[in-house]
């Protein structure tokens, strides 16, 4: 069993020493000026183990999830690189995991990226080379064996703690817990879901993956985020892919006063948190307030996240450290599950 940091990034320390980790989404800002980045980053960062640069979500164009990256690490943030295989071809992406390791990026979400169909560029060429698992196993090759697809040495290998999407949320319900175990043999270290707004729909997929023995292997964020309103609720649920929220949230949002909209929705995001925590085998929350950054710290300290708190049920940091899978992914396109 390995024990040691694959990275030694913040948000992997937090995770092997039993706390309960907070990461959160940082809405890339359609602008080329830095200070955008900066304000949203400085309201993130005082309550967050890792900052997501999202990479062209919902196959919108905004800064590039790199160049956001290069940003935050200047200023002493830790970021979460988003990789999306929807737009660039194995040789850019190999190169920029690479690229974004030299600037001191330590955490890597790998994703297959949302449909050119979903954003405002249609006629957009798809690139998807590889997907997330193939992804994956791609920066594990890199960090493990220090080489590219190719076999090519590498001089000095990443050194990446990797990351992956899961969507409990949506059916086929069976599947979804081995596409799971696909990822974590693929290489992942953690992951992050889709919005919870479902707590039992939750319950139900972590009493199967742990069944599985699934989270022996991987550190496991929840994906969580407030609701402005019930117009907003069904905008999600009908018009973000994989966005799943239940009636009785969109009921619940309909009966509040509107003046009293905004403040309801954070009051059950922090619910959902003190819900989720109480789930064994959850390690962290990952908070998703698009364009409410500033709501962020609320949400975090009202939830009773600030100091960090042991998770649930936590023991021997060491225990639930992930071996080193070594497999080589072929050069050929593996189809997609």
């Amino acid at each position: 069993m390995d024990t040691e940091l694959k990275a030694g990034g913040r948000l992997e320390r937090v995770l092997r020493s039993g706390r309960f980790a907070v990461t959160a989404e940082l809405n890339a800002p359609d602008s080329a000026d830095p200070e955008d980045v900066y304000r949203a980053a400085l309201v993130l960062s005082t309550v967050c183990d890792g900052i997501n640069a999202v990479d062209a979500s919902g196959a919108h164009c905004h800064m590039s999830s790199v160049a956001i990256c290069a940003l935050l690490t200047r200023a002493g943030y830790e970021p979460i690189y988003q990789v999306a295989c929807r737009d660039r071809n194995r040789i850019a992406i190999q190169g920029d995991l690479l690229g974004a390791a030299a600037m001191g990026v330590r955490n890597v979400l790998c994703i297959t990226g949302d449909d050119v169909t979903v954003g405002d560029q249609p006629e957009a060429k798809r690139v998807f080379d590889l997907d997330s698992i193939q992804l994956l196993r791609t920066a594990r090759m890199m960090r493990d064996e220090g080489m590219f697809l190719s076999g090519r040495k590498l001089t000095t290998p990443p050194r990446l703690f990797l990351g992956a999407a899961a969507n409990p949320f949506v059916p086929p319900y069976d599947w979804r817990p081995m596409r799971l175990a696909k990822k974590i043999a693929a290489g992942a270290d953690f992951i992050q879901t889709q919005y919870c707004f479902d707590v039992p729909r939750l319950r139900e997929y972590m009493n199967r993956i742990r069944d599985l023995g699934l989270l022996e292997s991987v550190y496991f964020l929840v994906g969580v985020g407030p609701l402005r309103s019930e117009r907003a609720a069904e905008y999600m649920r009908t018009r973000v892919p994989g966005v799943v929220i239940p009636d009785r949230v969109v009921e619940r949002l309909r009966k509040t006063p509107k003046k009293q909209k905004r403040a309801e929705g954070k009051r059950i995001c922090v619910e959902i948190i003190q819900q989720v925590r109480e789930i064994a085998g959850i390690d962290g929350v990952h908070v998703m307030a698009y364009r409410q950054e500033e709501l962020v710290a609320e949400i975090i300290e009202e939830a009773g996240l600030f100091p960090r708190p042991r998770r649930h049920g936590a023991s021997d940091p060491a225990s639930r450290a992930r071996p080193l899978q070594r497999s080589k992914i072929s050069k050929g396109q593996e189809t997609a599950s």
